[in-house]
């Protein structure tokens, strides 16, 4: 199975891209999620992708916002792929709220420095490794880079948030926490710790982003930790973090993972996905553009084609909006750049890593040359003579016409050819 690695679409804004997910632009009040087989581990991008995972954090994160809207609302409109979420545009707020159940992690080996407070939590001396506390505590952090610890102090003073939504915050916080604790613990797994996200809609708070998934979330096997609670199985990307500790090279961690390692972190991903929903995780077994494509026509995000129209002269901008007018009668969406040769290259890589069929069609003279050289679409050189592997068109409504022809789409060949007949 190939593994989706970035989201690219000509119809559709990227806002952001984050360690796994990117954020695309529907309009001004949605937008559309989509969980990428990235990985990250020590605020590192590994380069290897994990397959499967995106739709395991996907439909993990769906899963639990669903059994936890009686706590709070979300942003979930619907999910529309494996992969991919459509959701309410919300104001997030820029703090991170860490709800921890045990003494590990980070905050274990700060405690073995001697650092016995965390925000506002003050740790009693005695306590041991993997020790749970007496009752599960909060340890924000900002939404940055480096997840900075921070206060209730530090929050309100710094107006990250008002005291009355940070009140409401952490009362979710620790709802949520309690909610998925005692759902886990019914499947032999333990919530550690966790980070909750929040954000404003309509000046009402909702929860965000991801929940009590293996990225957010630490979990162990209940079985481990009663059996040895110092040494407790995780059951979530640690084992990355222990090959990539295990295998550095001049003390650096690396960022390429081995096959044999890439196969076993698929697999837990997708065995904490059956633990949790009781559910196997089941993608249709076809190239990931092809689903994904199919599935964003199907629910009227995108076109089913795409095809840019390239100037680089003023006066060659009549006869793109003439090829624009024609291809729009298809249903395809069509958009006119207007671009210099140092924007080629990322005219380009759009393209070239488009989600759905694509084509180029170059209006003004030697921009087909130079865009054929460096595109893996078809490139049609409108009415110029040319020396490359663009096809050329010798008039406006032919490089239209070969433009929808490249697409191959199934739809248009039949209308094309109903046309002919």
């Amino acid at each position: 199975m190939d593994c989706l690695t970035k989201f690219v679409s000509p119809q559709l804004k990227t806002i952001h891209r984050g360690k796994v997910r990117d954020s695309i632009r529907i309009d001004d009040n949605t937008r559309m999620i989509v969980v990428t087989d990235r990985i990250s581990a020590f605020n590192k991008k590994i380069k290897t992708p994990i397959p499967t995972k995106g739709a395991v954090l996907n439909g993990i994160a769906n899963f639990w916002f669903e059994q936890t809207k009686h706590i709070i609302g979300n942003h979930i409109i619907k999910q529309v792929d494996d992969y991919i979420t459509v959701v309410k545009e919300a104001e997030p707020i820029r703090v991170e709220m860490v709800v921890r159940g045990y003494l590990t992690g980070s905050m274990w080996r700060g405690y073995e420095g001697g650092k016995r407070k965390i925000s506002d939590v003050v740790v009693p001396n005695g306590m041991v490794k993997n020790q749970k506390f007496d009752q599960p505590i909060l340890t924000p952090t900002t939404k940055d880079e480096d997840d900075t610890e921070i206060d209730e102090k530090g929050i309100l003073d710094g107006g990250l948030v008002s005291s009355e939504v940070y009140e409401q915050m952490k009362d979710a916080a620790l709802k949520m926490f309690d909610f998925g604790t005692k759902f886990l613990a019914e499947r032999g797994i333990i919530l550690v710790d966790t980070k909750y996200e929040f954000g404003l809609l309509n000046g009402k708070l909702i929860i965000i982003d991801e929940m009590h998934t293996p990225d957010s979330s630490r979990f162990w096997s209940a079985a481990d930790y009663n059996q040895n609670p110092a040494k407790a199985e995780q059951i979530d990307k640690e084992f990355v973090r222990q090959w990539m500790l295990a295998n550095k090279v001049d003390g650096e961690v690396p960022l390429v993972l081995i096959p044999d390692v890439i196969k076993e972190t698929s697999s837990r991903y997708q065995d904490i996905y059956t633990n949790v929903t009781g559910k196997t995780i089941n993608i249709v077994d076809m190239p990931y553009k092809v689903r994904i494509h199919n599935n964003l026509v199907k629910a009227g995000l995108i076109k089913q084609g795409a095809i840019a129209i390239a100037v680089h002269a003023a006066k060659d901008m009549e006869a793109a909006n003439q090829i624009q007018a024609l291809l729009e009668n298809y249903d395809v969406f069509a958009r006119i750049y207007d671009i210099s040769v140092t924007e080629t290259n990322d005219f380009a890589s759009e393209y070239n890593n488009a989600i759905e069929p694509v084509a180029v069609i170059a209006v003004s003279n030697g921009l087909a040359d130079i865009l054929a050289s460096k595109m893996s679409v078809p490139v049609i050189n409108c009415g110029h003579s040319g020396d490359s592997a663009a096809t050329t068109a010798s008039s406006l409504e032919n490089a239209a016409f070969a433009a929808l022809r490249s697409l191959n789409l199934p739809a248009l060949r039949e209308r094309l050819a109903a046309e002919i007949n």
